[in-house]
């Protein structure tokens, strides 16, 4: 792409010196250019490799940005998906370099961060052993916490990789579901199971479980054990206790890594206790060597309309407590 922007009041051209990857920037039907006019509030014409931009200054200035971005995309030689434009523009909104970031290869997929917070995400996964996040669904807390996993399990630098969540009982009884203990369980976890089908053949999670190298198993079964040399997610940690928790911090053994997400508002316990994901985030704020994440509604990479209820649950939640007497 060229480096010049001609500017001509609320009006910017852009020139892309491949026109295959321009057409592919612009997307079937031009579909990616009507998406970035949406989420930028301008219009964008096109003809060959050149590209207009109107609207306000700062709107075609954003504009102008997320297009340069998936241009240099498509050099690197990644493609672009309808996730990948609303990355573009969210970085650009941010004023951060979308590749500031290393790509995370896996067998199936390359994945990488689609906004600033999973940016800070990503990075802190890389940097410490033990990483707290925190934030709303859709907002890639256990998906990509799942992908470093994996990487690092084919990179030989783990030697396995440990899933976990809490078989908490949100309105039915494990007993009451039918099956055996691990088709009574299968469900709690399916999400982990369905984040790695994403990055893993089939065939390799199968010989990968039956081997040992992946393990995936309620937080019950955590109890006891030193976990030594691994990765270890422990998912929707809103939904353990304070004794839970404490219990599963403290199986970090030599050479692994934890991460321990979850949704604060989201959980499921009995009325009256306490989170045990509140309660460490309350005692463990100062201790040196591991970091807290918090992911907002920007980061949701989910449906458009993902975004919009979290932010007004999140609004009823904020009026609801400014309305209690102090």
């Amino acid at each position: 792409m060229s480096d010049s922007a001609i500017r001509a009041g609320d009006l910017r051209r852009l020139s892309f010196d491949d026109n295959a990857r321009a057409a592919q920037v612009y997307g079937e039907h031009d579909r990616h250019l009507v998406r970035i006019e949406r989420l930028a509030n301008v219009r964008i014409s096109s003809r060959g490799n050149q590209v207009e931009i109107a609207g306000a200054p700062d709107d075609a200035q954003l504009a102008q940005k997320a297009l340069a971005a998936l241009y240099e995309r498509l050099q690197r030689g990644l493609t672009i998906e309808p996730a990948d434009v609303d990355a573009a523009v969210r970085f650009a909104r941010a004023g951060t370099d979308e590749t500031a970031g290393e790509s995370i290869r896996t067998r199936r997929r390359t994945i990488q961060a689609r906004s600033p917070g999973q940016l800070a995400y990503l990075n802190a996964l890389r940097e410490r052993d033990l990483v707290f996040a925190l934030g709303p669904a859709g907002s890639g807390k256990t998906y990509l916490a799942v992908a470093i996993g994996v990487s690092l399990l084919l990179a030989g630098k783990v030697e396995r990789i440990v899933l976990s969540r809490p078989a908490v009982e949100a309105g039915e009884r494990l007993g009451f579901l039918p099956g055996d203990m691990k088709e009574k369980i299968d469900p709690y976890l399916r999400p982990l199971y369905d984040a790695l089908h994403d990055m893993l053949p089939a065939e390799q999670i199968a010989n990968r479980m039956a081997s040992g190298e992946i393990e995936i198993a309620p937080l019950a079964f955590m109890r006891g054990r030193t976990l030594a040399h691994c990765f270890v997610i422990l998912d929707e940690a809103q939904n353990t206790t304070a004794m839970q928790m404490r219990m599963f911090l403290t199986r970090l053994g030599e050479g692994s890594r934890m991460v321990v997400t979850g949704d604060p508002s989201q959980i499921d316990l009995p009325h009256g206790q306490r989170s045990g994901l509140a309660d460490a985030v309350d005692t463990l704020a100062h201790v040196e060597g591991l970091r807290f994440v918090r992911l907002t509604s920007s980061d949701v990479v989910r449906h458009d309309l993902v975004t919009r209820i979290v932010d007004a649950y999140d609004a009823r939640d904020r009026a609801g407590r400014s309305s209690r007497p102090a």
